[in-house]
């Protein structure tokens, strides 16, 4: 049986592959399987049926991705996100940024950088920073691993790194952020 894979914009978590089933679900819109940034079908879809999924998809902040350089933005930032959050195996967890991304996107890195560049206006290291302080945030505000825990699991190369990265992203020092807690916290689609 041949699939046909969509591609969607803003899924970066467990709980958006669970929301996009339950839209293909209602719409009864056969699936195979839906990971992060993809729906494969296991048919080919109907203009009609495109229209209420596009309509559905946006309800949630979701969107259909119908070109190639929106699919590729698309994944670089999955990847980054991924590799940012420390959600990769160990033997991918060693990895340079550059490597890993070459690796996944067969492409030369220079390429990848200049073209996330061009379409995003920011660099693809400044995004990867970004992902990491946001899971940095997120750590603070749970309250169950110290500065240092953080530091160890999110792989920084010491705690004054981590700390100094923080505050020059957020402004605050990550002791102080644990003090005023989740309102200084973004959606990771607005990171």
């Amino acid at each position: 049986m041949e699939t046909f894979t969509l591609f969607v914009k803003n899924m970066v978590c467990r709980r958006c592959i669970l929301a996009v089933e339950d839209v293909l679900r209602n719409l009864k819109i056969p699936f195979q399987q839906v990971i992060i940034g993809e729906i494969h079908l296991t048919g080919k879809l109907l203009s009609p049926l495109t229209e209420s999924l596009t309509e559905n998809l946006t309800k949630i902040g979701l969107e259909l991705i119908d070109n190639k350089t929106s699919r590729t933005i698309e994944r670089i930032k999955q990847l980054v996100i991924k590799k940012a959050r420390n959600e990769v195996d160990e033997k991918v967890s060693k990895m340079k940024l550059s490597a890993y991304l070459s690796y996944h996107l067969h492409n030369e890195y220079t390429y990848l950088s200049g073209f996330f560049s061009s379409a995003e206006g920011r660099t693809i290291e400044s995004y990867f920073i970004e992902q990491r302080v946001e899971k940095v945030k997120e750590l603070l505000v749970y309250k169950e691993m110290s500065l240092s825990e953080i530091a160890f699991e999110l792989e920084y190369s010491s705690v004054a790194h981590l700390s100094n990265q923080f505050k020059k992203i957020t402004g605050l020092t990550p002791s102080h952020f644990r003090q005023v807690g989740s309102q200084k916290r973004k959606l990771l689609d607005q990171v």
